[in-house]
């Protein structure tokens, strides 16, 4: 199956307690995309300003990513500048400047019509169903949000979700949504919005993957590492592992246990992402890495 991952394509500024690098590629779209590439073929939508590097679209591009349906406008790319404190979890934005994304209006090339899998990248809800109205040969469709959508636009956010197969959101967001601390009647209450199934990212400790009978539940931690460099786009990273993997199985309607296993595939590229600035680890990274990464996870979360 092939996939198009639609949302933001960025440019980042990134302060750690450590480093701080400026004119990074950033964006949903982008780090989601570059996740979900190593497992099929990928399709990206988005728009840039006249001011995004070339080499960010030959990064995608060396990664196999068509990047038809980046749009290039004559405004500013959109912006995001970040520093992250000492725990590497909390952290503080600085600039966030919308630019293109104001008045874009997602287009999807017709190269793309027969696209199978829809990834919704965060970004506007409105937005999301635009590109999924678009897609009319899709047979599964993946979403993730955030508060601000939430917050603005939650009629529309509900909307998608009567129209999606698996919401991804994480636990802040969740509780937001749904207004309850309790994550687990949160992920019902949002199974009840429609979504077939709906994870919860819970950051360092991995996420929550929910399903329609008593009995689906599965939790599984994040992999463990010993140094954390960067970890802007992981949850995108996540998301974009689990859309490849259920893309590569060929199968339009992925079972319960068909959705453990992206979990844990989408857990070992997050982690990959964090290693490094940007999307630079990945970039570097090949399918053998990533096997051995995955044969570590399973066997240190077996009992």
């Amino acid at each position: 199956m092939k996939v198009i991952v639609a949302g933001t394509v960025a440019i980042d500024d990134v302060k750690t307690p450590k480093v701080e690098r400026t004119g990074l590629m950033g964006g949903s779209a982008s780090y989601a995309a570059m996740a979900c590439s190593f497992f099929a073929t990928t399709r990206i939508v988005g728009i840039i300003g006249k001011d995004f590097p070339k080499e960010h679209i030959t990064t995608l591009e060396n990664n196999g990513i068509c990047t038809e349906g980046i749009e290039r406008s004559e405004g500013d790319s959109f912006y995001w500048s970040g520093e992250y404190h000492e725990n590497m979890d909390d952290r503080t934005t600085h600039d966030v400047a919308i630019n293109v994304l104001e008045a874009y209006e997602p287009k999807i090339p017709e190269s793309y019509f027969d696209t199978e899998l829809v990834l919704l990248a965060n970004m506007s809800p409105r937005n999301q169903i635009d590109v999924l109205d678009q897609c009319s040969n899709a047979k599964y469709s993946i979403a993730d949000t955030m508060d601000i959508w939430i917050n603005n636009e939650r009629d529309e956010l509900i909307e998608l979700l009567r129209k999606i197969d698996l919401l991804v959101i994480n636990e802040s967001e969740a509780q937001l949504f749904m207004e309850t601390r309790n994550l687990v009647r949160a992920g019902k209450k949002l199974m009840g919005l429609g979504p077939k199934n709906v994870i919860i990212k819970t950051g360092e400790h991995g996420s929550m993957l929910f399903g329609k009978n008593e009995n689906e539940f599965f939790r599984l931690g994040a992999y463990p590492l010993e140094e954390v460099e960067d970890p802007t786009g992981a949850g995108d990273c996540f998301v974009g592992g689990i859309a490849g993997f259920i893309a590569s199985q060929n199968q339009g309607s992925p079972n319960f246990n068909d959705l453990k296993a992206a979990v844990a595939r989408g857990t070992v590229m997050a982690s990959f992402d964090c290693e490094s600035f940007s999307v630079e680890g990945l970039s570097s990274l090949d399918s053998e890495q990533i096997s051995e990464r995955l044969n570590q996870l399973l066997s240190y979360t077996q009992i």
